[in-house]
């Protein structure tokens, strides 16, 4: 197999890439039952057990299919598996219920089909008593926005976040930022190419966020010299700010090497990572959190100090909607 963008052969892809870094001699894929770690780990922040004031979360690192009806039943079995590991909230790759689909499939892509997914995913929600963060599509006026759809505990919708920088032509730019408390916790969104332009985190951030949901699928593995930055970005996101960040992101096919490259990670406040996914597997990515480590402390710090920035950051607060 040869990749016929960069000309080279996988053999030769696998022996030069970052792989061996991120464990992949140890990997195996996952199911919805195993725990088995795979990626990378920090013990620092190592809570075994939740204790009061603690969340558990996970990002569920999964591929999925251009049929909705399939993808959905997809989700709901992996919403069972992090309720039955007690997890508070689950959040899911970029427009996960059809999975990242060219511009071809939007053409003739069916509105009502992926109501019909989210109203599943709801009911799941609700029935489960567990917080989903959903990669979904929505359409409005005859748009079509990417979109995270925000569930609370209890199947409570809290609203939707649409991306706001496009990497694609066939949608529409979101003109909303808000914060949605979910689990108790005020929380903050992006997708995907949203992670390149830091004042979506940091104005969110000030006003009061202290969790922000990563849900992407970004480019594949063909293209490693992407890998670096990748990895980067959110850490940066969550350590500028001083609050958690979770990505979900999905992996690679190891069959046909298409789709993202996997390395679903939950990031501490200090920026480092908690756990980390691998490139290939699916699984969901899971860690307890301390609510009190996020204090949001730098991003307070930007809006606060006496710089030639602090009008203009507290003006650009007031765009975010609480």
């Amino acid at each position: 197999m040869v990749f016929k963008r960069d000309g080279i052969s996988r053999r030769k892809f696998l022996a030069r890439s970052t792989m061996t870094a991120a464990g992949l001699s140890a990997m195996t894929v996952g199911t919805a039952e195993s725990n088995a770690f795979t990626g990378t780990t920090f013990s620092k922040h190592l809570i075994r057990k939740k204790e009061k004031g603690c969340l558990r979360l996970a990002a569920c690192q999964i591929l999925n299919y251009p049929d909705v009806a399939q993808s959905t039943q997809k989700v709901l079995h992996w919403i069972e598996a992090a309720a039955r590991d007690q997890v508070d909230v689950i959040s899911f790759p970029e427009a996960c219920l059809c999975g990242y689909a060219p511009a071809e499939f939007w053409k003739n892509a069916d509105p009502q089909e992926f109501l019909r997914g989210e109203a599943k995913v709801i009911d799941a929600a609700k029935k489960l008593n567990i917080a989903v963060i959903l990669g979904t599509a929505h359409w409005e006026s005859g748009k079509i926005y990417i979109d995270l759809l925000v569930i609370d505990k209890g199947g409570i919708v809290r609203g939707r976040y649409s991306k706001t920088h496009l990497a694609e032509s066939w949608s529409t730019p979101g003109k909303v930022l808000p914060v949605y408390t979910v689990a108790g916790v005020k929380s903050c969104f992006i997708i995907c190419h949203d992670v390149r332009y830091p004042e979506l985190v940091r104005l969110p951030a000030v006003a009061g966020a202290r969790i922000c949901y990563f849900c992407s699928s970004e480019s594949g593995l063909t293209r490693d010299y992407k890998l670096s930055a990748y990895r980067a970005m959110p850490i940066a996101r969550a350590t500028e700010n001083s609050i958690f960040c979770v990505m979900a992101n999905a992996p690679t096919d190891r069959k046909t090497f298409r789709g993202s490259h996997g390395n679903s990670k939950i990031i501490h406040p200090d920026g480092n990572v908690l756990i980390e996914a691998a490139h290939f597997e699916e699984r969901l990515v899971t860690a307890n959190i301390r609510i009190k480590d996020a204090n949001g402390s730098m991003a307070r710090r930007a809006a606060n100090d006496e710089t030639i920035l602090k009008e203009w950051l507290n003006a650009g607060v007031k765009l975010v909607t609480v």
